[in-house]
């Protein structure tokens, strides 16, 4: 029996609308609007990463929760995608 490969996966499941970063999951909230307050709030924290407690890592984390439902930040994160992996497989 072959058993399924395991690879690094960032992104949200779209079988359980959970945030999934590697073996981490988050459970997203049903409600659109707060899932975008969610995202815009991460982002604006993320932007003052310079304060202590706050990160620039709240940034990519919002942009990921808004891309599950603007259709303009999801795009944007595929092109970014398949530009990462493009980079990646040329350099290998």
């Amino acid at each position: 029996m072959a058993e399924p490969q395991k690879t690094k996966k960032i992104g949200i499941d779209a079988r359980t609308h959970e945030l999934v970063i590697g073996s981490w999951r988050m459970r997203l909230p049903q409600s659109r609007a707060l899932r975008i307050a969610i995202g815009g709030v991460l982002i604006f924290c993320g932007i003052l990463g310079f304060l202590p407690v706050l990160g620039f890592w709240m940034v990519p984390l919002g942009l990921l929760v808004l891309s599950h439902d603007l259709a303009f930040v999801r795009r944007q994160r595929r092109r970014l995608s398949v530009w990462w992996a493009r980079k990646w497989q040329a350099s290998n």
